[in-house]
Parts: structure tokens; sequence; C-alpha cells
């Protein structure tokens, strides 16, 4: 899980033990993991088993995020945020009481770092598998509000997107209760802070964004115009320009429009690839270049039209690996 730089709303030591009040399960407290206006998030240890345990002192606000999660568990294969694993109230004091509950540790990468190390394609695939996370939110009738990738985690097998702080979930129609100002329309002055679907498609394409520009960048005078220079500047964002921009105005009224549309993209993509903004020669070249013992042209041509249909099969494989489980 990713880690936080906001100063921790409590400060548990390593080694302290929280005991359920109502469960009596003991949980030890690793480390922190990640803070915000709620709560404080701390790697525990529950029977020599790793989970995330999220801890306040605004009962009413532990309430609403285990109902999101209690909500994430009736979608079709259960696999939107981390498990929830318990709820409960520690008292350290006669006089202090806390909320708690504890989920699903997850393991993986920091979104940016992943596409770095397995190439840019990977962007459109986790996007498109986002996507279809999102619209199964949205059949619930919840809006994940704070989108933005330290809230993201890369898990294996397979690879996908995982959500790992629910804490900005709202429902529909109300008014985001969490955001960051960077991921959020109403800071670029693209729309209103009602939770709506548009709204965290307006977030999904800063996510893309800021992957070619990590260190974020100032919205100007006019911020929709910054946008969409910053994407007609970026080869491999202006790729997806039309998809981006329709999120970025508002024009998806659903993420299966928007996933529709990028997976389009992403197979055009595979057909007429696009120069590395971050060029990296993988290994697996370096090895199969080093043993190739006829260079004549006509072999060399042969092999990139193999590379070339294995690449687009592979994404059509991926893409219907993906669909398929929506």
């Amino acid at each position: 899980m990713g880690i936080s730089t906001k100063k921790p709303v409590f400060n548990l030591r390593p080694g302290t033990k929280i005991r359920g009040k109502w469960h009596q399960n003991t949980y030890q407290i690793v480390k922190v993991l990640g803070s915000g206006a709620i709560g404080t998030v701390y790697l525990a240890l529950f029977n020599q088993r790793s989970v995330a345990l999220k801890i306040s002192d605004q009962p009413s606000a532990i309430t609403t995020e285990v109902n999101v999660l209690k909500a994430f568990e009736k979608a079709p294969g259960n696999r939107l945020g981390p498990s929830l694993i318990d709820v409960d109230d520690w008292a350290p004091t006669n006089a202090d009481s806390y909320s708690f509950y504890v989920m699903e540790y997850l393991k993986g990468h920091n979104l940016n770092e992943y596409i770095q190390q397995k190439g840019e394609d990977w962007l459109g695939i986790l996007i498109i598998q986002l996507l279809g996370d999102l619209h199964h939110l949205h059949q619930l009738g919840w809006v994940f509000g704070d989108l933005k990738p330290e809230n993201l985690l890369v898990t294996q097998s397979p690879a996908r997107l995982r959500w790992i702080d629910v804490g900005g979930t709202t429902k529909k129609g109300r008014a985001v209760k969490e955001y960051t100002e960077f991921y959020d329309r109403g800071y670029w002055g693209l729309g209103s802070r009602k939770a709506d679907p548009a709204y965290d498609l307006f977030a999904v394409a800063m996510v893309m964004i800021q992957v070619y520009y990590p260190g974020r960048f100032e919205k100007g005078a006019n911020p929709y115009q910054t946008l969409m220079k910053k994407i007609k500047a970026n080869p491999q964002l202006r790729h997806y320009d039309t998809c981006l921009e329709k999120a970025l105005r508002g024009q998806y009224t659903s993420s299966t429009q928007m996933q529709k549309d990028l997976a389009q993209k992403l197979v055009e993509k595979r057909k007429n690839p696009i120069p590395k903004s971050h060029p990296v020669r993988p290994s697996s070249q370096r090895q199969t270049s080093s043993i190739q013992q006829d260079s004549s042209p006509p072999k060399w041509m042969e092999s990139i039209g193999i590379a070339s249909v294995t690449g687009i099969l592979f994404v059509f494989y991926m893409l219907l690996q993906i669909i398929s489980g929506f």
C-alpha cells in the first residue's frame, strides 16, 4: 500500500497492541502506511498475517467507509477495494475510545513505476480495467471521489489496478467529501464537486496525464487550454487526446463509453507504434538479438512482422480478459 506524507492523526508506536473491545482480536502495529483527514492507516500483524488497520476518532466516518467496503463486496467478482476483515472499537483507557476497521493488506507497485518498468501500453490496459471497476462502483450508487495515483496500486497475478483508500467515496448526488486539487474538476474550473460518474472520469484523465508529468503543473490563466497543451506536447498522451478531451469536458456519461474509446485507441496504437517517451530495451529482446545467426533483411523483416502480430494479439487477449470479467 502507498505511503502518505500527511501528518498521522494518531502516533502509535511500532509494537503497540490494539485489542478490539467487542471481538477481542489483537493487532500489533508495525508502521504507518498513510494518514488523512479522517484517520491513520497502519500496517499491522494479526495471527502472523499482514493487515491494514485504519483508526479514527470519528466513528461516523469509519462507519461510512465500512459501508463502502461492504458495498464493494457486492460487486461482480469482488475486485474493487481491499477485503474487509474486522470492525471494532479500541479503548486504551476508560476515558478514550476509538473506532477502527481492518482490511486486506495489498502488496503492489506504484502506477508510474510500473509503467516505466513494463512499458507504456500497460497504461491503457490498466486504465481500461480501472474504468470497468468504476462502472461497477457507479452502478452501486457510489463515486470514488478522491481518485489519484496515491490511492491506486498495481497488484500482480494478474496485473490490475486496485483501490487502497476509500475515504473519498461518496454517494451519487452529494458533494464529494474528499478530493485532491490536481485531480479535481472544480479546481480546474471544468465542473462542480457534485458526485457523479463524470467526476471520476475527469480524475481518470488526470491520472493518465500525471504519468508523463509527475511533477504536476500550474493551471494557468486558461486551465482547459493548459491541459490540452500538455496532452498535445506528449506523443503518448496525444494518441489518446480525443478520449482525454471528452473526459476533461465531461462528455462521457458512463465509464463504459470511455472504456470502449480507450480500447479502440490502444488497438490502433499497437498497429502504429509510437516512440517511447522513456526508451527501455527489454532484456528478452537483447537475448534474442544476441543469438540471431542470420541478419539478412528478409529474416529481419520477418521477425519484426511476427513481433508486431504477436503484440496486437496480446493486446486483444488482454482486453478480452479484462472486459470479459465485467
